[in-house]
């Protein structure tokens, strides 16, 4: 296929809409039915679905569709702050920022665009957001939708200041999954984790694969590049790999904690978990000009 070929199959499988409240979003979607919905509200990707238009993606039913409250589900981006691990809000400002559509981003291997949908987006500091946080950064985001249904997303985030940044980073990824109490982790095994209901006190993982009976809020460290989530009553199987983001957060707030979540039901623990790729334990730091990249890949396929 020529390039020109190439070039209006991917603008038709990308549409540019807009919310209720006015607020830009991409829906991107393969040639088997399969989709996506980003938000140009925080960049986040709010839906992701299968070929027969199965959910992939929890978003709680009291969620809040406008800025700057950031979107409770989803894949919200935690920069330049994960948790309260910093000065900043929680999981800094870039999930409350509305991005622009990056019409001539600086290229990416080819295979990154091959046979996908996809969206370039942007993210410059305003002067609010240097008074906070006083370092200058371009961040850019694709995200893309394969063939095969896969999700992935690449974070590239430049420094553009004259003086050096560190900073934290997660893709907090909402799984959709059918009962908490059948689901469990593999990929996690033998690794040290930081536990933030204990005081962020450090512990090894002992288990075999990780299974869930109670609130759970954990930073995984230096894990091995794939994940998986297995969810037996749905007998599927999610797989999250990861580039450059050599932790994983583990979260579900369980009953109590649901109870006190403003935009979270208080059943709605049963039906989520997050699942992060993140740079938590040690910042990543930009000298000026250097430019850092983390990527995430999500996939699902049937399991028995």
């Amino acid at each position: 296929m020529n390039r020109s070929g190439a070039e209006s199959d991917k603008r038709r499988a990308v549409e540019v809409t807009k919310d209720k409240n006015g607020i830009g979003q991409v829906v991107l979607r393969n040639p088997r039915g399969a989709s996506a919905r980003v938000s140009l509200h925080g960049g986040q990707v709010l839906s992701w679905r299968t070929e027969h238009d199965e959910e992939l993606l929890f978003t709680s039913s009291k969620a809040i569709f406008k800025p700057p409250k950031a979107v409770r589900g989803g894949i919200p981006i935690c920069f330049p702050q994960f948790g309260s691990r910093g000065l900043l809000e929680q999981h800094g400002f870039a999930r409350n920022k509305i991005w622009v559509i990056d019409e001539n981003p600086p290229p990416l291997h080819p295979n990154d665009s091959n046979g996908k949908a996809y969206i370039d987006l942007l993210l410059k500091p305003s002067e609010e957001d240097m008074k906070v946080w006083p370092h200058s950064f371009e961040f850019r985001l694709r995200v893309s939708l394969a063939e095969d249904g896969y999700l992935t997303m690449i974070s590239r985030i430049r420094n553009i200041n004259c003086k050096p940044f560190s900073f934290s980073f997660a893709y907090r990824t909402y799984i959709s999954i059918s009962d908490i109490s059948e689901v469990r982790v593999e990929g996690l095994e033998t690794f040290d984790y930081f536990d933030n209901l204990c005081d962020k006190e450090r512990f090894t993982e002992q288990g075999d694969a990780l299974t869930f009976e109670s609130e759970v809020d954990r930073v995984y460290l230096s894990s091995s590049d794939v994940i998986a989530v297995l969810d037996h009553e749905r007998k599927r199987t999610f797989t999250i790999r990861r580039e450059g983001l050599p932790d994983v957060g583990v979260w579900n707030p369980w009953e109590k904690m649901s109870k006190s979540i403003a935009d979270f039901g208080d059943e709605e623990y049963k039906r989520m978990l997050c699942v992060d790729g993140a740079a938590v334990e040690k910042p990543i730091t930009l000298r000026p000009g250097e430019e850092w990249t983390g990527r995430l890949e999500l996939s699902v396929v049937p399991s028995t």
